[in-house]
C-alpha cells in the first residue's frame, strides 16, 4: 500500500492534464488569475455556500491561494470546456498520502453552464482518476445541505453521506447543516 501511496508527488500535479466528457482538467496557474476569476471569487450567487463568501479577493490574494499549491500533492485544478478550453471552474484536491485519502472541493465559476452536466463531468474525471490510477482508497467530499446541485454532484458519482454536522454553519439567517460524503476505491 505505501508504494500506491506515493503515487500523487508533486511532479504528478503539476503535469497532469485529464480529458472528459465535456471539460479539460489541467493545473491551475497563474496566468488563469484574471478578472474573470477574480469576480467568480467576488461574485455572491458563485460563492454563496462557501466560506470564501466572506472574504473580498483580488489578484494578490490568489496568487497567495495559488502559491499554496507549490511543492505539494495537492491538486489547483482549472476546469475549461473541452470545445474552446474556457475556463468554467476550478477544481481542489487535498491528498494525505499518509492515509491514502483525497478531499475534493470545486467551484463552477460560469454560470452560463450551471445545470449542463459541466460540474458533473469535472468530478466524475477527477474522482475516477484519484480513484483508479492513483490508488487513492477514499475520497471524500463536503457542503452545505442547502447547496443541492453539490449533493446532486456527489451522489451522481457515487458518494454515499457519511456524516452530518448539525447546524453547523448559518446561511441567510439559518442554521444549515454540513453533509460529509464519501467513496472508497472497491478495486
Amino acid at each position: 500500500m505505501s508504494d500506491k501511496a506515493e503515487l500523487v508527488t508533486p511532479n504528478a500535479v503539476q503535469s497532469i492534464t485529464l480529458l472528459g466528457d465535456k471539460v479539460i482538467l489541467r493545473p491551475f496557474i497563474d496566468t488563469d488569475i484574471g478578472d474573470v476569476y477574480i469576480n467568480w471569487l467576488n461574485d455572491p450567487d458563485v460563492v454563496r455556500y462557501s466560506n470564501q463568501r466572506f472574504r473580498s479577493h483580488d489578484k494578490d490574494s490568489c496568487l497567495d491561494y495559488l502559491a499554496s499549491f507549490i511543492n505539494s500533492t495537492n491538486f489547483f485544478m482549472s476546469v475549461r470546456s473541452l470545445s474552446n478550453e474556457r475556463l468554467l471552474g476550478t477544481l481542489t484536491a487535498y491528498v494525505s498520502n499518509h492515509h491514502s485519502t483525497v478531499d475534493v472541493g470545486i467551484m463552477m465559476g460560469d454560470k452560463s453552464v450551471w445545470g449542463q452536466g459541466y460540474g458533473q463531468d469535472a468530478w466524475n474525471t477527477i474522482s475516477q482518476w484519484l480513484l483508479q490510477e492513483q490508488s487513492i482508497r477514499k475520497l471524500t467530499a463536503g457542503t452545505l445541505k442547502c447547496n443541492y446541485g453539490m449533493v446532486k454532484i456527489m451522489e451522481r458519482s457515487g458518494m454515499k453521506l457519511e456524516a452530518v454536522r448539525k447546524e453547523q454553519e448559518i446561511v441567510n439567517n439559518q442554521f444549515v447543516d454540513v453533509l460529509y460524503y464519501s467513496k472508497f476505491n472497491d478495486s
